[in-house]
């Protein structure tokens, strides 16, 4: 079993910055891969950005790249989502998600993610 909390959304002007917090426990947070994916009203769910358990590989969406940075602190159990130059249409509820089936790939379809945490709300103003 995995636990995530999410925290660090809220309402922003287009061009700001918010950073993620996805806090993890359960099962040994070191040994999975972990995701960031959003869902804005009338949307499917899609993905925004995934890391490695070691940290060393990433992944983005085409439309967040040089703009949001994912990282990792095994230590703390806990994945961030750094998220810059914030453009109205990354107005989304944000979820953290554990892949346990995953250590050194990362998977960009919702449905291969085990555990979600339940979402914190990112608005971007124009």
């Amino acid at each position: 079993q995995v636990q995530l909390v999410e925290s660090g959304g809220g309402l922003v002007q287009a061009g700001g910055s918010l950073r993620l917090s996805c806090a993890a426990s359960g099962r040994t947070f070191s040994m999975y891969a972990m995701g960031w994916f959003r869902q804005a009203p009338g949307k499917e769910r899609e993905f925004v950005s995934g890391i490695t358990w070691s940290g060393f590989n990433t992944y983005y969406l085409n439309s967040v790249k040089g703009r949001f940075t994912i990282s990792r602190d095994n230590a703390k159990n806990t994945v961030y989502l750094q998220m810059n130059g914030l453009k109205p249409e990354d107005t989304a509820v944000y979820y953290c998600a554990a892949d346990l089936g995953r250590t050194e790939s990362i998977a960009t379809r919702a449905e291969m993610y085990d555990y979600w945490g339940q979402g914190t709300q990112v608005t971007v103003s124009s």
